[in-house]
């Protein structure tokens, strides 16, 4: 054996020892994880590392569960992940070879990634943006090459440049087991706008695949499955060019991030319909939760700002971990043909702690930040002028440090099921809003949300004294955050010190039905308008018109029947012209008796709004609060009209 044929062994072995398993079964003694039932056992577990060399060349390490450094691949292999997803961009450096940033995402990056994953014995998926960097719904733009290429030029370039991308994969023995045409492409691809267009770059895109890697799935990507017809007029676009024989895909993917693309009801209702209609694999590509409010590199992250609680899950581990498991839940039992779920950017942490200086220098050189000063080459009016670090390190699965979370192990433990006893994760945070005329009452109990994912009510004892609340009274209208403790945690309360109306839908935005009109002579025009220019408030108001003399008498009220025991105000609005001799006034009953009316409202004009007050009326307890106006014009022969807006039931101490 000559010396040759023995490092040829020895580079393989070398390759793959990061990423020997321990064997271990999965456990935890803190994380709770409800079994996904009727989980396949190829369901796809991806995970969005981009931005990962970038990161190790600016000095980022990654840490087990027990603090020793390992490979990261090895340890996302270890816990379940079974795909590695990577984006690739066309041209993402200046003309000096500086890089835009985001991990440099080219060819040469996936080649690597792939490298290490396919070592790992995981799939690759390869995620072409078919631009020079981030493409998303708002942003589809076409690589500096193919500026000026008429579209069938562009689709040969687009041809080309993907089977070029595909046989460098081909050469390093990656193991590509599916591939995206386009990200998040909500009517827009490379610059186009037009659906024919698309789909033949599309096409063009899956051909060049196919020739590479025959069994490798073709996805689609699009976003916001809160938008449901969106959704259908994309899956019908692209049904329409596959009957002529033009794109034919395989997945149809959507991203799904629970602060903007609604429920996962609705989820599950739009890709059932589509899986259904179209014979179509369905997948969740990009999806992600924030573990913390709190931000590690000094660059503001898309999520986190005001912290609290956001859809069903707290920023916490257990919240991470439980958001990701009912996703799943839902694509393996809700959804027909769902085959898997991708984590975006799952280990993409800050680059230091120390200061925005020393990490905007690593940005710039490595492309570890969100984007570089250079991408303003291609994107000056959003890289240009934002670039900065990760927007996702509070969305990552290891603390700024490199630790691994517990939430990791979700992925292998949803298999298996870790129900251990549920204990308090986080609190929920209620929102109050007090008269500032009335006692302020906190809450004794609050929400504690457990492990598990339900809801267990727990003492609360607030940090107010006497004096404070005094104080927040006398303030006039301001908002307050009151802090307590419960169940061990620091509770929060917020509260907004107000002006109470104790009437529904004051100024007529809302078409409620809460107010009642009495036409007691027919008026041509008696109804709620909506006219801003002629509102006080919003963009309606109640207007009323009639061209007989005569013919404008009506009341209009509203009833309050669970109104406190107390001393209130009423007033509200007129405005108006050609009314002549006129009898307006605000009134208020009690149990339909009439207890008191303002003085004569005049009209006066267009836009000249005048007041009617009851300065003062008791409620008594367990009495029924009826306030209204009522508007009786002679007119003048032109047609009396007018307009009511902004009615106020205010509390009196």
């Amino acid at each position: 054996m000559n010396a040759r044929m023995f490092l040829i062994p020895a580079l393989i072995l070398f390759l793959f020892l990061p990423c020997l398993s321990t064997g271990a079964e999965s456990s935890s003694d803190t994380l709770y994880v409800k079994k996904v039932e009727n989980l396949p056992e190829d369901f796809i577990f991806g995970m969005d590392i981009s931005s990962v060399l970038a990161e190790e060349k600016s000095g980022v390490k990654y840490y087990d569960f027990d603090g020793k450094e390992i490979d990261l691949f090895s340890l996302l292999a270890e816990n379940g992940i079974n795909y590695i997803r990577v984006r690739v961009w066309n041209d993402p450096y200046d003309n000096e070879g500086r890089g835009f940033g985001g991990g440099n995402c080219d060819i040469l990056n996936a080649v690597e990634i792939g490298k290490r994953a396919t070592a790992c014995g995981m799939k690759l998926l390869v995620d072409f943006h078919y631009s020079d960097f981030w493409a998303d719904p708002g942003k589809q733009m076409v690589p500096r090459a193919w500026a000026k290429l008429d579209i069938d030029e562009k689709e040969e370039e687009l041809y080309k440049y993907t089977l070029d991308c595909m046989k460098q994969l081909k050469d390093a023995g990656v193991d590509v087991g599916m591939v995206q045409l386009g990200n998040e492409t909500n009517g827009a691809l490379c610059g186009e706008k037009i659906w024919r267009d698309i789909a033949h770059l599309m096409d063009a895109g899956s051909r060049a695949v196919k020739e590479v890697y025959p069994e490798a799935l073709i996805a689609l990507h699009f976003a916001n499955p809160e938008k449901p017809d969106s959704y259908r007029t994309y899956a019908s676009k692209m049904a329409y060019y596959e009957q002529y024989g033009l794109i034919q895909y395989d997945v149809f993917a959507t991203s799904y991030y629970p602060y903007w693309h609604g429920t996962l009801d609705n989820l599950s209702e739009i890709l059932t319909e589509i899986a259904e209609t179209y014979g179509k694999k369905i997948m969740v590509m990009e999806t992600s939760y924030a573990f913390t409010a709190e931000d590690t590199d000094f660059s503001a992250n898309t999520i986190g700002d005001g912290g609290g609680i956001v859809t069903d899950y707290p920023f916490t581990v257990q919240g991470q971990a439980n958001c990701i498991r009912n996703i799943t839940d839902t694509i393996v039992n809700r959804t027909p043909s769902g085959i898997g779920i991708c984590y975006w950017e799952g280990a993409w942490i800050t680059v230091g702690t120390n200061s925005w200086e020393e990490n905007h220098e690593l940005w710039e050189q490595y492309g570890s930040g969100w984007a570089s000063s250079y991408a303003s080459v291609y994107d000056p009016k959003d890289a240009g002028k934002y670039y900065g670090g990760s927007a996702v390190d509070n969305q990552a699965f290891f603390d700024a440090k490199g630790n691994a979370l517990e939430s990791l192990k979700v992925f292998s433990l949803m298999r298996t099921g870790n129900e251990i006893e549920p204990v308090p994760d986080a609190l929920e945070e209620p929102d109050l809003i007090c008269d500032l005329n009335m006692p302020l009452v906190l809450p004794e109990t609050v929400n504690a949300v457990m492990t598990d994912d339900s809801r267990q009510a727990v003492p609360v004892t607030w940090n107010l004294s006497e004096e404070e609340d005094q104080a927040m009274h006398a303030s006039g209208p301001a908002q307050y955050v009151i802090t307590g403790e419960a169940g061990g945690m620091e509770a929060k309360c917020f509260v907004s010190m107000v002006e109470y109306n104790y009437l529904q839908d004051y100024s007529f935005e809302e078409d409620s039905g809460a107010w009642v009109i009495t036409d007691l002579k027919k008026a041509d025009e008696l109804y709620i308008e909506d006219k801003k220019t002629d509102s006080l408030t919003g963009s309606k108001h109640m207007h009323f018109w009639s061209a007989a003399q005569d013919s404008v008498e009506f009341t209009l009220e509203q009833t309050v029947s669970d109104l406190p025991e107390g001393k209130f105000r009423f007033a509200l609005s007129v405005m108006g012209g050609d009314c002549g001799a006129t009898d307006i006034y605000a009134y208020a009953k009690v149990d339909g008796t009439e207890v008191s009316r303002s003085e004569q409202i005049p009209i006066t004009g267009w836009n000249s709004w005048n007041q009617g007050i009851i300065p003062e009326f008791d409620h008594p307890a367990g009495t029924e609060v009826t306030v209204g106006i009522y508007v009786k014009c002679q007119g003048t022969g032109n047609g009396a009209w007018g307009k009511i807006d902004d009615a106020m039931l205010n509390s009196l101490r």
